[in-house]
């Protein structure tokens, strides 16, 4: 096991600053939003907000799933806002971009899981952003796809559900998560014609083998999409980091999954799901990033 106790020179995040930061912070707050970027510690925040894109995480910022990776906050959730989906849309059509992507917490205490929730959010986003591209990185809806349904029939472009890690560590991993179900998931939104997108994290202990097992599965499932990065122990109280994954096995890795059939593959210590998510999708979505980083700022 190799010693942990220092992040290695490649990991270094950039700090939040500049205009184009501090305008999609001051549009988070106003909207009183939540982000993966702040909830999740996303070590790319600095990077992201400066070129005026956040993930927005909708249905609150307590999640009913206890993952021992995730520095999302746990518990019963107190509150749901139906007033949330238009103020994601007004806020994705004054970041005027050309790719938006949602994610949320896992809301199990709700009958439907919040799936009305996130139908409501997409065709919110649609009708005053047109032209935007809709990544969604949803829940696994307990495996029902007749909650994904409802998701899907509201016609995101992308959908995006991680299977974070091997299939030996799901349980200790993912707690409440299940490998196969999680696959079903994806599986379910290829058959309706959907861009299928997965990730998974390296350095949680998982073996070589069981890296190259997690990617031949994946390819089976014909996802489109894949996002492999470092895991990052976001307390002392979660999974610790097992290992600090070199950019050369990245590299290997993405060139592996590449062979297998995968359209795009991002690799590397830094990435994440959303992580530049617009350049991911341009293959498949045909659009191109709209950088508006300046032009919040002088909004």
């Amino acid at each position: 096991m190799d010693d942990t106790s220092r992040k290695p020179s490649w990991l270094r995040a950039k700090l939040p600053s500049g205009p184009g930061y501090q305008a999609v912070r001051k549009l988070v707050d106003d909207h009183k939003l939540h982000t993966v970027c702040q909830s999740a510690q996303c070590p790319n925040l600095g990077e992201c907000w400066s070129r005026g894109t956040a993930t927005v995480m909708i249905l609150g910022n307590i999640c009913t799933r206890s993952c021992n990776f995730c520095a999302i906050q746990t518990g019963r959730p107190t509150e749901l806002d139906l007033g949330e989906p238009a103020r994601v849309a007004e806020s994705i059509a004054k970041m005027n971009l050309k790719h938006c992507v949602i994610t949320s917490v896992a809301r199990d205490e709700l009958l439907d899981g919040g799936a009305s929730v996130w139908a409501a959010t997409i065709r919110a986003v649609k009708h005053l952003n047109p032209n935007t591209a809709i990544e969604v990185l949803t829940p696994d809806w307990k495996g029902n796809t007749g909650l994904l349904d409802l998701v899907l029939d509201a016609r995101p472009d992308i959908f995006n559900h991680n299977l974070e890690t091997v299939e030996r560590l799901q349980k200790p991993v993912r707690v409440q998560a299940r490998y196969d179900r999680s696959r079903s998931i994806l599986r379910h939104a290829k058959s309706r014609g959907f861009t299928t997108k997965t990730g998974i994290m390296l350095g949680l202990g998982e073996h070589e083998e069981e890296i190259a097992r997690t990617l031949r599965d994946i390819a089976d499932d014909k996802t489109d999409i894949v996002t492999i990065g470092q895991y990052l122990q976001p307390t002392q109280q979660h999974w610790k980091i097992a290992r600090w994954v070199h950019p050369e096995e990245f590299a290997k890795w993405k060139a592996y999954g590449l062979s297998l059939g995968i359209g795009v593959v991002e690799s590397g210590a830094m990435v994440r799901s959303s992580y530049h998510a617009d350049e991911q999708s341009q293959k498949f979505t045909g659009t191109e990033h709209l950088n508006t980083a300046n032009a919040l700022a002088e909004a």
